[in-house]
């Protein structure tokens, strides 16, 4: 059941040109109830917040996914994500990846050069083995930051038929990902329904989903870009998360 209800399953959508993050606020709070088939499997929380990193103003996401219930008693999950992302090119400066899932551990940490277009990769579980300075791609994202990119763009910019390219840095690996804009849905969620975008992002299949298009995602129909419900259908089961909080976003939810 390794990866099974992890951030990596829900946050890897993002696209490949710079964009200043001015639709996202600082102190907004996301937390999404996750479910594996029938069982009520965790939750996971983004919390943001403008900061300086390097010198520059930086917008500071962390993410928390933790298993809960019966699914906690079997199988105990505790990861933590982390980015630094730039505000005025929503590119990913650094990347924190520290996971806990059953007897799985992981700790990863990336700092990525936009200029060189390499990225340096240190295993903080060996302390003693020298960081990696591997080749990157132009315009790669880390897996929350192609979460936050993609809502950056104004109401309007993402629209049905579009179709975005990207290049996701997952654990220690780059992933292509294409990303699709196939309709919109009246969506019903804890608040009310409301209107939303659907999208299909193709994936590699065989290694966590089941099939190339084994995600959907939908979207709030606005400058927002939240999504409210997010399927998988996994190489084990299915998950599935849904919008159970928010606070501080940064436009009105139309909720009705």
């Amino acid at each position: 059941m390794k990866k099974i209800i992890t951030l990596t399953a829900i946050f890897v959508f993002g696209v490949l040109f710079s964009q200043k993050l001015d639709n996202i606020q600082s102190g907004e709070t996301l937390k999404y109830r996750i479910h594996y088939g029938f069982l009520n499997a965790g939750t996971a929380t983004l919390n943001t917040q403008k900061t300086t990193f390097r010198g520059s103003p930086h917008f500071h996401v962390k993410g928390v996914g933790k298993s809960t219930g019966l699914v906690k008693t079997f199988f105990p999950v505790n990861d933590i994500y982390e980015s630094y992302m730039d505000y005025n090119t929503g590119l990913p400066s650094y990347y924190i990846r520290n996971v806990r899932e059953g007897n799985y551990t992981q700790h990863l940490e990336t700092s990525f050069n936009h200029d060189s277009l390499t990225l340096t990769l240190a295993n903080k579980e060996k302390p003693s083995e020298k960081p990696k300075t591997l080749k990157s791609v132009k315009g790669i994202q880390d897996m929350l930051s192609a979460f936050y990119y993609l809502r950056s763009f104004d109401a309007g910019e993402i629209k049905v038929g579009k179709q975005f390219n990207l290049n996701v840095w997952i654990d220690d690996e780059l992933f292509p990902f294409q990303l699709k804009v196939v309709g919109t849905e009246d969506i019903k969620t804890k608040f009310g329904k409301i209107n939303c975008l659907k999208i299909i992002p193709s994936v590699m299949s065989g290694r966590v989903f089941r099939a190339k298009e084994g995600v959907t995602l939908w979207v709030t129909n606005d400058a927002n870009h939240i999504p409210v419900s997010i399927k998988a259908e996994l190489a084990v089961g299915s998950l599935k998360a849904d919008l159970d909080a928010y606070d501080n976003v940064k436009y009105p939810l139309n909720f009705r």
